[in-house]
C-alpha cells in the first residue's frame, strides 16, 4: 500500500484506510464514466451526483484492503442517508489523497 495515496480517517463503525488504486480509479472512471480530472473538477465544483460520492469511498475501501462485500455494506449502512456535505468530506479526502493534495486546501466550502 502506498501511503502517499492513502488516507486513513473514521467511517461509520471504526477508522479504516482508504485508497484509490490504479484498478480502483479505472472502476471509478467505469463507473462514473468520467475521467477522474474531471471527476475532481466535479467535486471541486459540487456539480456531482451523489452516488459517485459513495462509489468514491466504496472503491476507496477495497482499495485500502477491505473485501468488496464488506465495504459495500459499509457504505450501505454508513453513506445512505447522511448529510451529503459529511459524505462528500470523506469522498473528496480520499480523491485529494490520490491527487496528492492537501484535502483542508482544496476542499469545497458548503454554506
Amino acid at each position: 500500500m502506498n501511503d502517499q495515496i492513502s488516507h486513513r480517517a473514521f467511517f461509520g463503525d471504526a477508522e479504516y484506510t482508504f485508497t484509490l488504486t490504479d484498478p480502483m480509479l479505472a472502476e471509478l472512471e467505469k463507473i462514473t464514466g468520467l475521467g477522474v480530472g474531471a471527476l475532481y473538477f466535479q467535486m471541486l465544483n459540487l456539480a456531482y451526483p451523489a452516488e459517485y460520492l459513495r462509489e468514491i469511498i466504496r472503491l476507496g475501501l477495497i482499495g485500502g484492503g477491505m473485501n468488496p462485500e464488506q465495504a459495500k455494506r459499509l457504505c450501505d449502512a454508513y453513506g445512505v442517508n447522511r448529510p451529503l456535505a459529511e459524505v462528500l468530506g470523506l469522498a473528496f479526502e480520499i480523491m485529494a489523497a490520490r491527487w496528492g493534495a492537501k484535502a483542508d486546501e482544496a476542499l469545497p466550502v458548503a454554506a
